[in-house]
């Protein structure tokens, strides 16, 4: 796996699935950071249409443009259904937020040659890297 650093400095797009509307939401809290830091930053979430200057898809098969990161901020049960469009979509990374991993759901991703990463907070790592 390539070291956490490298990723986020060669990333540009990240998807945040499970964005929050609510602004003082981990997940929203955590993109509009990384929007800050200069990442081209989208939601994925079918239930919000507003998240303040981040764009909102309902899915990650309706982003328009390739992704480096898909950033999931949901339960580690939930993530079986996500699979088949991580594997539509090819993102460089998988990532799963701090708490939330399933090894047997994301061993498709990894066969498939797309890196992944689990329990691992992007913002806690990004402080790390620079």
């Amino acid at each position: 796996m390539r070291e956490l650093c490298y990723i986020l400095k060669d990333s540009k797009t990240i998807a945040v699935v499970g964005l929050s509307g609510n602004p003082v939401l981990t997940s929203r809290r955590i993109a509009d950071f990384l929007l800050h830091k200069g990442y081209h930053v989208v939601g994925v979430n079918p239930t919000i249409k507003n998240a303040g200057k981040i764009e909102i898809y309902p899915s990650l098969r309706d982003v328009p443009f390739p992704i480096d990161i898909v950033d999931v901020f949901r339960r580690s049960e939930d993530i079986p259904e996500l699979i088949p469009d991580v594997l539509a979509v090819r993102p460089k990374v998988l990532w799963l937020q701090l708490g939330i991993y399933n090894d047997e759901a994301v061993r498709p991703v990894t066969e498939a040659g797309i890196e992944t990463i689990q329990d691992t907070c992007i913002y806690v790592s990004y402080n790390s890297c620079f």
